[in-house]
């Protein structure tokens, strides 16, 4: 009979987050901590990654950089030696040159490709061969509201989001039988280092708070809760889908309250 008061909990279990230096991976790093997970906290920020494992108290860190297949490699083998195994993974790093599509040069476009699209791709693929062996696990990419929808300078950016829903379908159709799990998280706007360019211009900052139903940009660390759900027993059944963390934004229209 299933326990429903540790539903939620990750006792015992190993997760690795990719970009826990900060933003939302630090936010993931902190929650799975007070989950009970034991928690790698990897990025390439080895400092930034070093300072969120000091703050969680028990928790380790590496030096990861997600677009370099020999780094990731020797990071997850070494987790391995370590730990024996790996249950979770949250993948997070991201980057965004806002510029309309007709401006991009082809290093631009390669740049975003390369880290949000390629990278994922080997750090999922690595962990994924791990979790496929151990018969269990969870993985858990970082997508975004531009999966969906879109503005002008978000093309390049929107492009690798809405390929990391196919690509974790797809993982999660090959993975299923092997008992792992699948999943995004597509957030809203929120609050780190990745969109200060915005906050620093009140205008632009304060029409994206007005977009969504609840009237504000979202704190970093509320992405911590989804994340965790989809890491846990709580979501024994749930693979393959795209949990929305948005404010609403993706449900109404936003841009007139009609005199009803």
């Amino acid at each position: 009979m299933t326990d429903l008061s540790t539903l939620f909990r990750l006792d015992g279990r190993v997760a690795l987050v990719a970009g826990a230096a900060s933003g939302i991976g630090r936010a993931a790093a902190l929650g799975l901590a007070a989950a009970g997970a034991t928690v790698v906290c990897a990025d390439l920020n080895r400092e930034g990654a070093e300072e969120t494992a000091r703050e969680i108290g028990n928790a380790e860190s590496h030096l990861l950089d997600i677009t370099d297949q020999a780094n990731v490699t020797r990071v997850v083998e070494d987790i391995q030696r370590r730990h024996g195994r790996i249950d979770v993974l949250v993948s997070t790093p991201a980057v965004n040159v806002r510029k309309p599509l007709l401006r991009y040069t082809a290093e631009e476009f390669d740049k975003v490709l390369r880290l949000n699209l390629k990278g994922t791709f080997l750090i999922a693929q690595a962990v994924g061969r791990v979790m496929s062996r151990e018969k269990r696990g969870s993985i858990i990419l970082l997508s975004s509201i531009r999966s969906v929808t879109v503005e002008p300078g978000q093309g390049a950016y929107a492009a690798t989001k809405a390929g990391l829903v196919q690509m974790a379908r797809a993982l999660a159709a090959e993975l299923g039988p092997d008992g792992v799990r699948v999943n995004c998280v597509a957030p809203g706007v929120v609050e780190t280092p990745l969109t200060e360019p915005i906050k620093s211009q009140p205008d632009w900052y304060n029409a994206y708070a007005s977009k969504n139903a609840l009237g504000r940009w979202a704190k970093a660390i509320e992405m911590a809760g989804p994340i965790v759900f989809l890491a846990s027993d709580a979501a024994s059944y749930v693979t393959g889908t795209v949990l929305f963390v948005d404010g609403g934004w993706t449900a109404i229209d936003g841009r007139f309250t009609p005199p009803v």
